[in-house]
């Protein structure tokens, strides 16, 4: 069930989530300070595509908090209301509320990728 429900969520808004966290990782590793936010990034787009039997555990310290806060300046509250408003669409269908909760979950992730584990 969670492989087809990975392809489903790939074909209908995986893709464009992946895709914007692989090019905002390409921006980020234009210079050498922004790699850190990059290489999150990168791990993040490949979740992205296949985010069904997978969760996140957030924690961090004081250095995640302040990455986090340049984080949303930058790129988060955009990635962020990107994935609010795909959950939205989602959730309007029973059937799209586990896609729409997916969504819910990568815009907290948008907001606070430093101190985020994937499990």
């Amino acid at each position: 069930m969670k492989t087809l429900g990975n392809i489903i969520w790939m074909l209908s808004g995986g893709l464009v989530l992946s895709v914007e966290w692989f090019l905002s990782g390409l921006v980020c590793c234009m210079s050498i300070i922004g790699i850190p936010w990059g290489i999150q990034c990168f791990k993040f787009a490949r979740l992205a595509l296949w985010p069904f039997g997978k969760e996140i555990r957030f924690g961090g310290g004081a250095v995640s908090f302040l990455a986090n806060l340049v984080w949303i300046l930058f790129f988060g509250w955009e990635m962020a209301l990107t994935c609010l408003s795909l959950g939205l669409v989602f959730c309007i269908t029973i059937i799209g509320i586990p896609f729409g909760v997916q969504c819910f979950k990568f815009a907290k992730l948008a907001l606070l990728p430093f101190g985020a584990q994937i499990v």
